[in-house]
């Protein structure tokens, strides 16, 4: 039989040839995929419970802090989400369907995020929401969604013990932060003794009870001092008196928001530096240090599943559209990654599941994975949190980290690890 003119396989191949054929097959692949992901099933089929969703346009929530003392850390998040949302955008959306976005101000208030994600859910109908950074706030809107069967993407590193159909964690729960980090901290710094700050909400005050419980009861180690601050405060000079008394090998800090700039401003001009202290921080990213300064945390660690100076190829091409986007100068913090995770995440489940339907999106979730993801690699586990590395960060004076531990393996998610409840 006469073989078609396209038809090489009997022809001798060198490995140039090679290579080029096998990038037109994986280029030809890669465009079959994009085609499915786009391809625009009927409205009927894909919403069925009422959402925002034409046959052109699929409506989504934000819901951050764009104003008040969280503004510094979730501003970051907003832009990262907006980036993914474009080039999904670009890409001919979901489904089908173009993003088109409602911004909602949360404002640092709780009340606030509850109010502005009842809206979202039962006057908007959103597909889906990305927000929130503070578990006050994550607490505040949680019984909403799960009473009007809303979907939050949730992006920042947090205390655990929480599982809902109705919220995916993109960020990291406390065993791939806070006691992966204390390991590293009492084996790599020799640490024995530990002085706790943190501001006064949920987060911090539960991330600190689960903290003294590994440090006290696994590493059989001391905490000499716990403190905590309201959110806003900008007064820290009794608390640095006390650190200076206990004489901690550790300073675990778990400061949010505005407080941090006046928190490591004064530390250093008490003379607590890193040359005569160690400091190890689970709230510090790089959208912090750009208000704080480089040159008041320099040497301090952070631990966090990202850094900006991160060295893969997935993650250059983030920061370069992201500087694009947002201008030179800009940065980007862990939570902003996060976020960041958040809409294509969302866009592989509905193409997955074939709908924006919650119920079939939170059934569709397990084992969704986002290989272009900017720390490396990540997968949603049934608990609808993420595999995810742990790393350890210096602070640098120019406002980065330079990366100096890294867990072997992808951590797999335990939000309700057992004796630490």
């Amino acid at each position: 039989m006469k073989k078609h003119p396209s038809d090489l396989s009997d022809l001798p191949i060198s490995s140039d040839r090679r290579q080029v054929l096998q990038g037109i097959v994986g280029l030809a692949l890669a465009a079959a995929t994009m085609r499915a992901g786009a391809q625009k099933l009927p409205t009927s089929q894909v919403n069925t419970t009422k959402l925002a969703v034409t046959d052109t346009e699929v409506i989504v929530g934000q819901l951050h802090s764009a104003t008040g003392t969280m503004a510094i850390s979730e501003t970051g998040s907003i832009q990262a989400e907006q980036l993914a949302i474009d080039q999904i955008n670009a890409m001919g959306g979901v489904l089908g369907r173009q993003i088109k976005v409602i911004k909602e101000d949360g404002a640092s208030d709780w009340p606030t995020f509850a109010e502005k994600a009842k809206k979202l859910l039962v006057n908007d109908h959103v597909a889906s929401v990305f927000g929130c950074w503070t578990s006050a706030s994550r607490k505040a809107v949680l019984p909403i969604f799960e009473k009007e069967n809303g979907m939050l993407y949730y992006p920042t590193f947090y205390e655990g013990l929480e599982q809902s159909k109705n919220v995916i964690y993109t960020g990291q729960e406390a065993t791939q932060q806070i006691l992966w980090g204390l390991d590293w901290a009492s084996k790599d710094l020799g640490t024995k003794t530990y002085f706790l700050v943190g501001s006064d909400y949920i987060w911090p005050r539960t991330s600190m009870k689960i903290a003294r419980k590994h440090i006290e009861g696994h590493l059989n180690q001391k905490v000499v001092g716990e403190e905590y601050y309201p959110l806003g405060n900008t007064n820290f000079n009794s608390l640095i008196n006390k650190i200076k008394a206990a004489k901690p090998d550790l300073i675990y800090a778990a400061v949010v928001g505005g407080s941090n700039v006046a928190f490591y401003k004064q530390l250093k001009a008490a003379g607590i530096t890193s040359a005569k202290q160690k400091l190890l921080t689970i709230s510090v990213t790089e959208d912090e240090l750009l208000g704080i300064g480089g040159e008041n945390t320099e040497g301090f660690y952070s631990c966090m599943k990202y850094f900006q100076s991160l060295d893969n190829e997935n993650n250059k091409k983030f920061v370069a559209a992201f500087k694009e986007k947002y201008g030179a100068k800009s940065v980007i913090g862990d939570v902003t990654q996060a976020g960041y995770l958040g809409p294509w995440l969302w866009k592989y489940t509905c193409e997955k599941a074939g709908s924006f339907d919650v119920d079939k999106i939170a059934a569709a979730s397990t084992g969704i994975e986002f290989k272009g993801a900017p720390e490396g690699y990540v997968r949603i586990d049934d608990n609808h949190h993420l595999f995810s590395k742990a790393r350890i960060g210096q602070m640098l004076a120019d406002g980065q980290f330079k990366v100096v531990a890294e867990s072997p393996e992808l951590i797999k998610p335990d939000p309700f690890p057992k004796g630490y409840q």
